[in-house]
C-alpha cells in the first residue's frame, strides 16, 4: 500500500508505517537538521531504504501528481499548540494544518492518520480543532477568498450533504498515552484518522496493547520483572502509595495474565553500558552529556516506569527534562540512543547531528511502536475493504 508523509522529521512515522506494511511514494521535511537524519539513513545498508525523502516546503509540492496514495499521514507542527509552546494556535504562521488538508484534498487517500500534541484538544483550541475535523470530513469544501478560518467553518456547519463536492471522510478523533500503545515513554497525544466514507471501510481505533496494571502485577504482585531483569531483593524499590493501592486490588480482584506491561525505561536501556564522555563504548549515538541538574518540574525519569515525554524545546533540551533519575548518585542526561530506544527507534538508525539539535528531533518526533500499532489497524481494515470489493465482482 502507497503513503505519503508530511512533516517527516526525524522518521518515528515513516518507521512505524514501514513496520505496518506501507511503501512511501513521498516524504517531505524542509528542516534541513532532520533532512539529513533521514536522508543519512536512506542507502542499502541502513533500516529505512527506499525512502523518498523531499527536502523543501509542503506549500511548494503539487501533490496531485502522484496517482492513487492509500494513505497521508503526518505530524504537523505542534508548537502551535504545545502546552510548553506559546499558545498562538492558528494565529501562529507554524501551523501547517490547512497544508495537511489540502494534502487530503488532491490526493483523496482511502485514509489519513495524523498526529499531534494533547494541547491542540485543550477548550481554548476547541473551535479551530472542530474546523480541522470539519476540513478533514469533506476537504473539497475550501475557503472562499479573504474568508478566514471562523467565518469559513460557520458556513460549513450551514452546508448540507448535498452541497459536497468531493469525496468525504468519517473522522475521529482520539486522545491517547504513546505508553499505552508500546512506547517507552508517558505520552499523551492527540490522534486524528479519517476513512473514505465512499468506500464504507469497517475500522475502529485498535484497544490499547500495554497498560499499567500490567506493569504494576508484574512488579509488585508477581514480581517476574524484577526476576527477569535479574534485580535483587534488596534493591527493589517499594512502590509508592497509589501503586501499592492498586497492587493490593490487583491481587484480590485478579488471579491470572492482564495483558503486556508497560514498556520501562529500564526494560529498553538494561543491555547498554553506562555511558561515558570519551563515546568509547562502540556503540553509534551513546555518549554521556554533562550537565545535567535537577529543579522544581524537572526532575527526571524512574528507571522502572515508562520516561516521562521527550521534550524538544525552544532552543534545544530544557534543563532537566530529559534526563534519568538515579537515585542517590542524582540524574543524567538520557544519550541520544537512549533516547532513540524510548522513541523506539532502531539501533542501526544513526542521528548525525549534535546532541542538541538531535535530541530536539527526537523531542518532537513520532512513537514508532505507537504509530505502527495504529497504521497496522488502517493497513488491515483497508486490506479487509480490497477483499470485500473482489469478492463482489466474482460474484
Amino acid at each position: 500500500m502507497r503513503s505519503v508523509e508530511l512533516f517527516t522529521g526525524a522518521g518515528g512515522l515513516a518507521l512505524g508505517l514501514q513496520r505496518a506494511g506501507f511503501q512511501s511514494s513521498l516524504m517531505v521535511e524542509w528542516d534541513n537538521d532532520a533532512y539529513a537524519t533521514v536522508k543519512g539513513n536512506a542507502h542499502p545498508s541502513g533500516p529505512t531504504y527506499g525512502w523518498p525523502i523531499h527536502h523543501g516546503d509542503v506549500r511548494d509540492v503539487n501533490f496531485k501528481k502522484l496517482g492513487e496514495i492509500d494513505l497521508v499521514a503526518g505530524g504537523p507542527p505542534c508548537q502551535p499548540f504545545s502546552i510548553g509552546g506559546k499558545h498562538r494556535g492558528p494565529d501562529d504562521v507554524r501551523d501547517m494544518w490547512p497544508q495537511a488538508i489540502r494534502a487530503v484534498r488532491e490526493l483523496e487517500p482511502r485514509a489519513f492518520l495524523f498526529e499531534n500534541v494533547r494541547g491542540l484538544a485543550r477548550d481554548a483550541f476547541a473551535d479551530y480543532l472542530r474546523y480541522i475535523i470539519e476540513r478533514l470530513r469533506r476537504p473539497a469544501m475550501t475557503a472562499r477568498p479573504g474568508e478566514d478560518w471562523e467565518k469559513h467553518l460557520a458556513r460549513l456547519g450551514r452546508l448540507s450533504i448535498k452541497d459536497e463536492a468531493g469525496p468525504t471522510y468519517r473522522v475521529e478523533v482520539h486522545k491517547i498515552n504513546a505508553a499505552d500503545y508500546g512506547a517507552a515513554q508517558k505520552r499523551h497525544r492527540v490522534i486524528i484518522v479519517g476513512v473514505r466514507a465512499d468506500l464504507e471501510i469497517d475500522w475502529a481505533f485498535p484497544a490499547a496493547t500495554h497498560s499499567r496494571e500490567a506493569l504494576i502485577w508484574d512488579q509488585f504482585v508477581s514480581g517476574d520483572y524484577w526476576r527477569r531483569h535479574r534485580v535483587p531483593l534488596r534493591l527493589r524499590p517499594k512502590p509508592n502509595a497509589s501503586d501499592a493501592r492498586l497492587a493490593h486490588r490487583l491481587d484480590d480482584l485478579f488471579r491470572g495474565p492482564l495483558g503486556i506491561p508497560w514498556t520501562t525505561v529500564r526494560d529498553v536501556i538494561a543491555d547498554l553500558p553506562e555511558p561515558t564522555t570519551r563515546n568509547d563504548c562502540g556503540i553509534q549515538n551513546h555518549r554521556l552529556q554533562p550537565g545535567a541538574r535537577s529543579y522544581v518540574g524537572h526532575t527526571g525519569s524512574s528507571l522502572d516506569e515508562p520516561a516521562k515525554a521527550l521534550k524538544a524545546g525552544d532552543h534545544g533540551v530544557p534543563g532537566g527534562e530529559n534526563m534519568l533519575t538515579r537515585g542517590r548518585s542524582g540524574v543524567r542526561y538520557f544519550t541520544v540512543r537512549e533516547s532513540a530506544r524510548l522513541q523506539g527507534f532502531p539501533d542501526d538508525f544513526v542521528f548525525p547531528g549534535s546532541w542538541t539539535e538531535t535530541m530536539r528531533q527526537l523531542g518532537n518526533a513520532v512513537p514508532v511502536p505507537m504509530a505502527s500499532v495504529i497504521a497496522t489497524s488502517i493497513r488491515d481494515a483497508l486490506s479487509r475493504a480490497e477483499g470485500g470489493v473482489r469478492e463482489r465482482r466474482a460474484a
